[in-house]
């Protein structure tokens, strides 16, 4: 069967990173990030466009600076159980972090979605990089990269054993023998390792696609290679052509590496489409979303997550950029040893770092719907990813790209005309993985 693409949906509530302005939009309610018929009317439309699911971000920390959508939001898995009951086909997909969880407590609440959606829940691990987080869980500080990504991978490991507490047939529930339980198919993981020592077995059985689906978004080596190890959807950092390219090309060599299927990780690219009438109407619509959203003291403050929700209005605004080095250690340690090596090679101000946060840069993805669909088409073709996790600003630019982009992309084959599976996994084109306790006496 050719290669076609995956979609999932990435709402934004009031605005995220960078959308400073999304929230004075009269068509957005200014409590979209806390009402749950926001989140159902927006997996509805996507479920109608056939979408493969549907992405919720989330962090734990927030100060005065933060963007209105993570000052007021719903939990990811609260959320996603929600929407679960609203919609048949569309996956869903929630952010929890590897660092501020306990294996057991949350494998037990994705499974439950799992078992609530009939299969078609995703856990996009972070190790978290809002350094404040830590103060929210009774620690000193932040954990250093590389012990977090350890504990990131043991972390899904041990998920995934207790995933597989029940073997598939565990329950016989058979009232003429009185046996609810066959107990040789129950599984204690008894896991030791150097994070973590969980006994299980986990008190929930496996749904319709086994295990939930692993997500990750690796930019690092670090994060790469936790990707390549054990994420079966990867959220890519896009970029130009090139870049995403070579992103794409890495991980799918690094998944081989590991003796992995490459075909069984989909990398999905960001994507902020702006679909309009013409080429001309959706270019000048972009600029005017970027001026709408551009705040030099938003920018000032998002800059400063990078570094611990450093504090960067303290210093001189046209001086050379701080020497906040020791700061990205804890926090976004890729994204800001980036800001660190440009400020210093272009000899830029704190002012004009600020500024590049959220300057003016053109998606690939603007303009008629034939425009968009030839680019999208183009990247695809080029093998820059296998879905994009698409982010509108309001419900009516939703439409706009259902309505336009998605039958032409029909037409030419690059996506579904109907889903063909219940499952998330069943989207994906993923396997459903066998129970290790059933798949050892198979073989045994």
């Amino acid at each position: 069967m050719s290669r076609t693409i995956h979609l999932a949906l990435h709402p934004y509530g009031v605005g995220g990173p960078g959308q400073h302005g999304l929230w004075k939009d009269p068509r957005v309610a200014k409590n979209a990030s806390i009402d749950i018929d926001y989140y159902i009317k927006q997996a509805q439309a996507a479920e109608h466009a056939l979408f493969d699911a549907l992405f919720i971000v989330d962090s734990q920390f927030i100060n005065a600076t933060y963007p209105a959508h993570y000052l007021n939001r719903l939990e990811p898995l609260t959320l996603l159980s929600a929407v679960a009951t609203h919609t048949r086909h569309i996956g869903l997909v929630g952010t929890a972090s590897s660092t501020y969880n306990s294996p057991f407590n949350l494998a037990r609440r994705f499974a439950s979605l799992d078992l609530i959606s009939k299969g078609r829940a995703g856990w996009n691990v972070v190790t978290s990089f809002d350094t404040g987080t830590a103060r929210n869980y009774g620690l000193d500080e932040h954990l250093d990269y590389a012990t977090r990504y350890g504990r990131a991978l043991e972390f899904v490991q041990v998920a995934r054993g207790l995933w597989d507490s029940y073997e598939d047939d565990a329950f016989p529930a058979d009232v003429e023998r009185g046996v609810f339980l066959d107990p040789a198919k129950l599984h204690a993981l008894n896991h030791e390792g150097e994070h973590f020592k969980v006994a299980g077995p986990l008190n929930t059985s496996r749904s319709p696609q086994g295990q939930p689906v692993i997500f990750q978004a690796g930019v690092s080596e670090e994060g790469r290679d936790l990707a390549a190890r054990v994420a079966e959807g990867i959220y890519a950092p896009g970029g130009s052509l090139e870049q995403a390219q070579e992103y794409y090309a890495d991980i799918k060599r690094r998944t081989a590496a590991h003796g992995r299927d490459p075909e069984h990780i989909k990398i999905f690219i960001h994507g902020g489409p702006v679909v309009a009438a013409t080429d001309e109407a959706a270019l000048r619509r972009e600029r005017e979303i970027h001026d709408e959203d551009n705040d030099f003291d938003r920018n000032l403050a998002l800059l400063g997550r990078s570094f611990g929700a450093y504090d960067f209005s303290v210093h001189d605004l046209d001086a050379p950029f701080p020497d906040v080095a020791h700061l990205a250690e804890k926090g976004g340690r890729t994204g800001a040893a980036k800001i660190i090596e440009r400020a210093r090679e272009q000899g830029l101000t704190l002012r004009q770092v600020a500024q590049s946060v959220n300057e003016f840069r053109r998606s690939p993805f603007v303009g008629a719907p034939e425009t968009v669909a030839d680019t999208i088409e183009q990247w695809f073709d080029a093998g820059t990813f296998d879905g994009i996790n698409l982010a509108f600003r309001t419900h009516d630019e939703l439409d706009l790209f259902v309505d336009g982009v998605v039958p032409i992309l029909q037409k030419r084959g690059l996506f579904r005309t109907e889903y063909t599976a219940d499952t998330l996994r069943g989207h994906l084109g993923l396997p459903v993985p066998a129970n290790r306790y059933a798949n050892a006496r198979a073989e045994g």
